[in-house]
């Protein structure tokens, strides 16, 4: 994605933005578990601030957002409605692209192109 966005001479940054898609928070409750990699003792971790989710995409333009990938893991489809809602609420102009292999990328930037041109 980013050898063609530069042969076609779109300004894209990568990686250049995180989104807090859930704000951090505590938990004042109890809550009986063991570490999130399974590894400790069945103890109390409650009581804790919960870190925020994050989210980085791959690609940020002046109008649009690229996330390629490939295969995603078992967290990516729920990240990824939340950065949806999130855009949809803060950023309504901007346009989302996922391609998920060279055709579709070829794909992306000549939508990009197309977009550019009528903006002119």
């Amino acid at each position: 994605m980013y050898m063609i966005l530069k042969k076609n001479k779109i300004k894209a940054t990568y990686e250049g933005q995180t989104f807090v898609l859930v704000d951090a928070f505590n938990f004042p409750n109890e809550s009986y578990e063991r570490q999130a990699n399974n590894k400790g003792d069945f103890t109390n971790r409650g009581n804790k601030k919960i870190l925020p989710i994050k989210y980085t995409p791959d690609f940020i333009g002046d109008n649009f957002i690229i996330e390629t990938k490939g295969r995603a893991n078992e967290s990516f489809p729920m990240r990824w409605k939340l950065f949806k809602r999130l855009i949809s609420e803060q950023y309504p102009d901007y346009i989302l692209y996922k391609p998920q292999n060279q055709r579709e990328c070829d794909r992306v930037v000549e939508l990009i192109l197309e977009n550019q041109k009528s903006k002119k």
